[in-house]
């Protein structure tokens, strides 16, 4: 090897040359190239697609957003848009577009049927498949169970435990308040437990609605509250218009520092959510203490003395505009309202004198029937000369708000 100057040992070696390659012969057609382009483009497409509908396939069958059971309608003439942003809103279902597309593919192109009006039952987390099946199918639920506004908690589960069409039992009565007195459509799947669920969320889902709405000078401060003051309301007038008025009264009397003095409350204390009571309310009873007697207590009492229903939750939360403070029966099922302890003593004096004529036609109808009964004889209504045509007429006992 020849020996190589310093200088020569620092210039780095070049790599060899590589050989010469010689150019490929590109043998291929343009055809070829562009079937070739072609196949790949069509099998991405392919793979695309099948992912696609593999996707829709695992989201029509996923578990739905339901956490209770719900009965949805579908009214006559409802095109198939509408029953889907319904179906989303109402939170049966998570993706109108997908479900629009099922039925697209289903109806559309494999003709399997229609969506049909009526009232369906869906189960707790049923997929947009089974909610689709369901109504192509247009097996409407069968039955419906009511319950009245300001029933307490403890009548609504005696009723639901009555009904032998719902399944199961009922483990623990609900807590006072947190029930929506309604109507409530069912199907044979539902069990007792489920339409306690449903009465639940409806309750909560109505009250965040209505809260959101409030009027902001009433005292109440809490949705718990509001639900207190709905069942105080509830329990004191059958007469949907006098609702606001009545909530009024209780509004003032708070914002004022005066008792609410109800009676509904006094019995709720004394008899809880029994509901049973066989005589009015007696002056002992008015002195009572427990934490329910509004008449012994400042503002609300602990819990609620029943479950109100919408209106009364409504007119809580949007009293009407007034400065009353007080009211009494008027012996008709309504109430005399007044704004001074002076004007509403005289309108206590004249409650008292219906209330005494009251008693004495009540005694005497059931005297005539005592007679009637031991004569072996039943009088028919009218010809007693107390009992009006259609039955007798119930007269509410209430003390007055003082």
């Amino acid at each position: 090897m020849a020996a190589t100057s310093p200088a020569e040992a620092l210039v780095p070696q070049r790599p060899p040359e590589l050989p010469p390659q010689d150019d490929e012969d590109d043998n291929s057609h343009p055809v070829m190239r562009l079937f070739d382009g072609l196949l790949n483009f069509v099998l991405i497409v392919a793979v695309l697609v099948a992912s696609f509908f593999y996707f829709l396939r695992v989201e029509f069958d996923r578990p739905g957003p339901l956490q209770v059971s719900t009965i949805f309608a579908v009214p006559k003439g409802a095109s198939t848009t509408s029953i889907a942003n319904r179906l989303t809103e109402e939170g049966v279902i998570t993706d109108r577009r997908i479900f629009m597309a099922a039925i697209f593919y289903f109806m559309r192109l494999k003709g399997e049927g229609t969506l049909k009006a009526g009232e369906y039952q869906f189960d707790k987390q049923a997929t947009m498949r089974e909610v689709l099946n369901t109504l192509v199918d247009g097996k409407s639920v069968q039955y419906r169970i009511t319950f009245p506004e300001g029933w307490t908690s403890q009548q609504i589960v005696e009723r639901i435990s009555a009904n032998e069409e719902l399944d199961g039992g009922v483990s623990a009565i609900p807590p006072e308040g947190s029930l929506l007195p309604d109507t409530y459509s069912f199907g044979t799947k539902d069990s007792k437990e489920d339409i306690l669920q449903r009465m639940q969320a409806a309750q909560s889902k109505f009250l965040a609605q209505v809260w959101e709405e409030r009027d902001p000078d009433i005292m109440v401060k809490t949705p718990e509250e509001a639900v207190i003051l709905a069942s105080i309301v509830e329990k004191e007038t059958g007469i949907a218009e006098e609702r606001p008025r009545i909530a009024a009264v209780f509004n003032n009397r708070l914002r004022k520092g005066m008792r609410l003095q109800s009676d509904p409350t006094i019995i709720y204390g004394i008899f809880g959510g029994s509901g049973n009571r066989d005589h009015p309310i007696t002056k002992d009873e008015l002195k009572q203490e427990n934490p329910y007697n509004t008449y012994q207590i400042d503002g609300l009492p602990p819990t609620p003395i029943g479950n109100p229903g919408r209106a009364a939750i409504e007119a809580v939360l949007k009293p009407a505009k007034t400065d009353e403070v007080y009211f009494v029966a008027d012996g008709t099922g309504g109430h005399i309202f007044s704004t001074t302890l002076a004007e509403h003593n005289r309108n206590v004096v004249k409650w008292r004198k219906i209330e005494r004529e009251i008693r004495a036609r009540q005694k005497a109808e059931e005297e005539a029937a005592k007679l009637a009964a031991e004569r072996g004889m039943l009088l028919p209504e009218g010809e007693d000369g107390l009992t009006p045509p259609g039955g007798p007429v119930g007269w509410p006992y209430r003390n007055p708000i003082r």
